[in-house]
């Protein structure tokens, strides 16, 4: 089982910045990718950018494309998502998620943090 802890969140401006972590713990070594989803209220969730544990290959939701940037450091063993050009519509919480190969869902989940931006 891989252990997901998110950290960073908060309120921010329109047009600020704000950086999140995912932090992943236990066995790290079965992760394949790394997801961002969001969730704000009333709606469904959003899957946000998507990273392969090992590589380069990223993806991202056309809502967040140009602003947000998601990265990996495997030493560290987290994932982070670089949010700028903050918007309120991207208010929501945040939840990270991981799986273990190409094909199969995202079954691990951290408990999710709050980004608020403010217009």
């Amino acid at each position: 089982q891989v252990q997901l802890v998110e950290s960073g969140g908060g309120l921010a401006e329109a047009g600020g910045s704000l950086r999140l972590s995912c932090a992943a713990s236990g066995r790290t070594f079965s992760i394949y990718g790394m997801a961002w989803f969001r969730q704000a209220p009333g709606k469904e969730r959003e899957l946000v950018a998507t990273i392969r544990w090992s590589g380069s290959s990223t993806n991202y939701a056309d809502s967040v494309k140009g602003r947000f940037a998601i990265s990996r450091d495997n030493a560290k063993n987290t994932a982070n998502l670089q949010m700028n050009s903050l918007k309120p519509e991207d208010t929501a919480v945040y939840y990270c998620a991981s799986r273990g190969s190409r094909g199969s869902s995202y079954d691990n989940w951290g408990q999710g943090i709050q980004v608020t931006v403010s217009s």
